[in-house]
């Protein structure tokens, strides 16, 4: 009986077990880099958006500057 059981699973060879290990790995490591590109696009749009803050501030800055220089030259 114990026999029959024991034929009766698949065999475990060297070979088919290195490439089951290979595919585990680079499971992981293609995991691993997926995180990292998702953290990487999340640092990007906190980036772009801080570009935006800037650019939208100096506009404003401008325009205060011009507003005020024309009100200096009519007062």
């Amino acid at each position: 009986m114990q026999a029959e059981r024991r034929y009766g699973e698949p065999f475990a060879c060297g070979p088919g077990l290195k490439l089951e290990a290979h595919e585990k790995m680079a499971a992981l490591q293609f995991a691993q880099l997926a995180g990292q590109m998702h953290r990487l696009e999340a640092m990007m749009e906190r980036l772009e958006k801080r570009l935006w803050l800037t650019v939208y501030g100096v506009v404003a800055v401008m325009l205060t500057q011009a507003v005020q220089s024309i009100l200096t030259v009519r007062p």
